[in-house]
């Protein structure tokens, strides 16, 4: 279950070394890939670098990281068991993603990392991860309306849960396309606390001209969306006030290390995947992506427009690359995309459908299944999606129930006979597509 606060934590870790220093980011979107591109650029600079990001895809330690790669098996499971048995014997009674959090944190310990990235798991001020005390720096990504149960029902509330991580003394990236009112909220939360200096990370053209040489051999940075260039922008803003407070043999700077985010790769995050594995050869590449929200699926959408619905793509962009999106509907004289969908029960999908779903598409809804070390995440029953889908009047072609995933896969790839093919809704369904593609090729 969730429960936030950071008193169970507190007295998991209390008196526990915490030698590594750290970099806390919290947002709605992006601070997966921003966390991802922090620790790839650190590790290309020599810095042993551990990374902390939720929820995990397959298995249960697949989210803690050493140097870009997951801890092993045995290690998680030796410090889970010390951090269990800690809970039990001082009767804390932790959430599990406050055990999954101190286990992070002494798996850092215990592999002599120097900095530890941490994702927020949930809002900011009461996670868990908020028990770093000083990290070097803090980071906001973009903030959007997502756990209203749990932060609250305007973006206002949700803004200033995030910059609870803001810390006295403190600098803060935030991304600089977030709209005002959620940059008011955090710089009054800066102001109330003391932290340091706010880097709004937004002025991409200042950024290629710093970057000069490295951004023009990085040509992946002027392929991507406009979303994964501004978390581009965040985590070279982070990592050029990080460098300066690390004993580094050599003098580095963000610049000489921004190529090493073409090594960064987030699974389920516009991942192009061949599952013919899972169809007994039949050849369907699907695009696999985990966005869950309204502004996610903005952001999919966007790059489902460029990549499968405009004809003639790149007359109709600005020139930082990005489409308009007012002429959409004038461009889908191409395939009709097959969509497999899933979602979080208790999920108001309305605007997430809105977002994605064009005249002439085929959806198919299904259910993941249990997620590990997280039992209380339901999905949304099938029907329920179904309706929802019906009801955003998107004129779509077919709309079909299949409870099981892969035979949601297996209809709407049949469906989509070689056409586009994307999985979305929820990172619980890419991490069933994905272990799924892990049991066949270990047959």
């Amino acid at each position: 279950m969730i429960e936030l606060g950071l008193s169970r934590i507190t007295q998991l870790l209390h008196n526990r070394p915490r030698p590594w220093k750290a970099i806390h980011v919290a947002g709605t979107n992006g601070k997966g890939s921003i966390c991802a591109y922090i620790s790839a650029m650190l590790h290309a600079g020599g810095v042993r670098t551990g990374r902390f990001t939720s929820p995990h895809l397959i298995d249960r330690w697949d989210c803690i990281n050493v140097d870009e790669k997951h801890i092993s098996r045995d290690l998680f499971n030796q410090v889970e068991r010390e951090v269990l048995e800690r809970d039990s014997t001082g009767k804390i009674g932790a959430s599990e993603f406050e055990l999954l959090t101190a286990t992070a944190f002494e798996a850092f310990t215990k592999e002599n990392v120097d900095v530890g990235v941490v994702e927020v798991g949930m809002g900011g001020r009461l996670d868990a991860t908020n028990i770093l005390e000083k990290p070097l720096v803090t980071v906001i990504s973009k903030v959007g309306l997502d756990h209203q149960a749990f932060l609250g029902n305007t973006i206002e509330e949700i803004a200033k849960e995030k910059a609870g991580i803001l810390k006295p003394g403190v600098p803060c990236i935030v991304d600089g396309t977030n709209p005002p009112v959620v940059l008011d909220v955090i710089k009054q939360v800066a102001k109330d606390v003391g932290a340091g200096k706010i880097h709004l990370a937004k002025n991409l053209p200042q950024i290629r001209k710093e970057m000069a040489s490295s951004w023009r051999s990085f040509g992946l940075a002027m392929r991507t969306q406009q979303h994964q260039r501004n978390n581009i922008a965040c985590a070279f803003e982070t990592v050029k006030l990080t460098l300066p407070q690390l004993n580094l043999p050599e003098l580095l700077t963000a610049r000489d290390l921004v190529p090493a985010v073409m090594d960064a790769r987030l699974p389920g995050r516009l991942q192009h995947l061949d599952i013919s594995p899972l169809l007994d050869g039949q050849r369907q590449e699907i695009l696999l992506d985990g966005a869950h929200n309204a502004d996610s699926a903005e952001g999919l959408a966007v790059y489902v427009f460029n990549t499968y619905r405009l004809t003639g793509r790149g007359k109709n962009a600005d020139k930082d690359g990005k489409v308009f999106i007012g002429i959409r509907e004038k461009f889908l004289d191409g395939d009709p995309v097959t969509w497999v969908l899933a979602f979080t029960q208790g999920k108001d999908v309305s605007d997430i459908l809105k977002n994605i779903l064009r005249r002439g598409d085929r959806v198919f809804v299904t259910e993941f299944g249990p997620v590990d070390g997280m039992p209380w995440v339901k999905p949304m029953p099938a029907a329920d999606i179904m309706q929802a889908v019906q009801s955003v009047d998107r004129h779509v072609e077919a709309v079909k129930a299949v409870q099981n995933p892969l035979d949601a896969i297996s209809a709407a790839s049949k469906a989509a006979n070689g056409g586009p093919m994307i999985v979305a809704g929820s990172l619980y369904l890419v991490s069933n597509v994905l272990k799924l593609m892990r049991d066949v090729s270990n047959k």
